[in-house]
């Protein structure tokens, strides 16, 4: 039976009757291929770090393509050892990535300046200034906030730019030739119309005639990307695009390409979060809260970026720069002394077994507090990173209220975003799904955010699946428009889909609060008299 369905499966990838989707992240760039059932046939990835050059965080160009081939060509390796047959074709294609950042090109296409990433937080005083003007919350990481940035500080390169986009929205580009980008992950370039699926066009007027900007020799429109929403054609693998992606040869071209997402959508779709009053957390390097909306917010909060889904549908976002980083370098210390003890435990059951023990604390932690910030941090108020691990005299200190000071400190940041949505506007949230590798250890995370949202939060078996996979599901859906994307993934994806839910313990969400208390006492952000912005007019 099994050889009969090796078979089979050779047989399908032969036809092209899979779909891929290629994720490049902010430490790894993960490619996967699937079937018509949506189960993972292959997989390959690619490991990169981002370096910070004249005190601003980017990746080369070079990289990026060196990334995305060793990814693809580990997938398609794979493929040849499990299946026998090599990869020649797909039905659909999809690229996402981090999102956010500045990639602009002249009118010959040259990089004008290197590739700034959704990391830098350079850009405070044009988020303030936009913010105002538009009324709207223009978070420092939006491509339109890196754009006015270098206006105001006077750029040379400014006047040469003939197009901007994210790096998604790069990648599709060169692969397809068309300069066009998911509405996710437009939505972090300029404020979007979610009615009309395009951005603002009044928003677009305000920007072209600020006083710094109408001399300039464009105008904003002629240089964004146009927005398409999932399931919309966004062109086909070209041949230059087939051999920039396989420098084998061995791809075939005209593969269906699906719009470039950023990795929020792609985030969402991997955990069924697209319709209103759902909602999901995606956690890695960087952390993140989505909630789709009934409404757009009325009221600016900078703590919340005015998104949408990759299906159009207005959407709040609590963005944290900071996650695993500083609980990897403690849990690497940790792993230093099992190794100076001549112990043996593998990552899986070392954090395994630090995780657990943040259930047997107290439920405050102790009196502990940890600050995750390995770098800046906007909702923080922090231009740069500054990791710190503190305690009283009065702290109780052990093992077990350390762990859980980690995972309260990893998921404080975001708190102060979905503060915003659920106790100031009221939002209301049905369901939240966690996503992404903390996850993986079962309960611990789960009741940790509960109890830090007061939430009831779902893990889905898929789980795992990440972003990736959710991006060659967007590829797939170009098979499926007769059908909502939101009905779509219930009907065909998701159906059957096994998960667990979490409701928060009252005990653990008072335990929370006290720690979120102290946590936030000494934050930049709370020593300012105004902590919104004020709005001109």
């Amino acid at each position: 039976m099994e050889a009969d369905t090796g078979k089979d499966l050779a047989q399908e990838i032969q036809a092209g009757r899979t779909s891929l989707g290629i994720e490049l992240g902010s430490t790894r760039i993960k490619a996967i291929l699937i079937d018509r059932e949506y189960q993972t046939l292959a997989d390959g990835d690619f490991a990169w770090e981002n370096q910070l050059k004249e005190g601003l965080w980017t990746y080369s160009l070079d990289q990026v393509w060196q990334g995305v081939q060793g990814a693809y060509a580990a997938l398609a390796a794979q493929v040849k050892e499990r299946y026998g047959v090599a990869l020649t074709r797909m039905g659909a294609i999809g690229f996402s990535a981090m999102m956010h950042g500045y990639l602009a090109f002249d009118k010959d296409d040259r990089l004008l300046v290197p590739f700034r990433t959704w990391r830098n937080t350079n850009t405070s005083q044009a988020h303030e200034r936009l913010s105002r003007i538009f009324r709207v919350n223009i978070p420092e990481r939006w491509s339109i906030a890196h754009l006015y940035q270098a206006i105001l500080g006077g750029e040379e390169h400014v006047d040469r730019v003939d197009f901007i986009t994210t790096l998604s929205g790069y990648v599709h580009w060169r692969l397809t030739g068309r300069k066009v980008l998911g509405i996710g992950d437009g939505s972090g370039m300029f404020p979007v119309d979610s009615r009309r699926h395009c951005f603002d066009q009044a928003m677009l007027d305000t920007f072209d005639h600020l006083p710094e900007v109408k001399s300039r020799p464009w105008a904003i429109r002629d240089i964004l990307p146009k927005l398409l929403v999932a399931g919309e054609d966004a062109g086909s693998l070209t041949e230059e695009g087939a051999r920039l992606l396989d420098p084998t040869g061995t791809l075939e071209p005209g593969a269906a390409m699906a719009p470039p997402e950023g990795d929020a959508g792609t985030g969402m779709v991997a955990t069924n979060s697209v319709r209103p009053r759902t909602g999901n957390v995606s956690a890695g390097t960087s952390i993140f809260a989505m909630v789709v909306l009934e409404d757009r917010m009325e009221r600016l909060h900078p703590e919340v970026d005015p998104v949408a889904t990759p299906a159009g549908d207005p959407a709040g976002m609590s963005h944290a720069n900071n996650f695993t980083s500083d609980l990897n370098a403690w849990v690497g210390l940790f792993r230093d002394f099992t190794e100076a003890a001549g112990l043996r435990m593998d990552d899986d059951e070392l954090y395994a077994t630090l995780f657990n023990l943040a259930l047997q604390s107290d439920k405050d932690a102790g009196g502990l507090i940890n600050y995750c910030f390995y770098s800046g941090e906007f909702l923080a108020g922090l231009e740069e990173g500054r990791p710190v691990f503190a305690r009283g005299p009065e702290s109780r200190m052990n093992l077990a209220n350390f762990m859980r000071a980690q995972l309260f400190s990893a998921f404080a940041p975001v708190t102060i975003g979905m503060d915003a949505m659920t106790r100031q506007e009221s939002v209301r949230v049905d369901s939240l799904v966690g996503h992404g590798g903390i996850f993986a250890t079962p309960k611990v995370a789960q009741k940790i955010l509960a109890a830090a949202f007061d939430t009831p939060i779902r893990v889905m078996s898929t789980a795992a699946e990440g972003g990736a996979w959710g991006m060659a599901v967007l590829a797939d859906y170009l098979n499926h428009t007769d059908q909502t994307l939101a009905d779509y993934l219930d009907s065909k994806v998701f159906a059957g889909v096994e998960s667990s839910v979490e409701e928060p313990d009252p005990e653990d969400v008072k335990g929370f609060r006290a720690f979120f208390e102290r946590f936030s006492r000494s934050l930049p952000i709370e020593q300012e008299a105004v902590r919104t912005i004020p709005l001109e007019g």
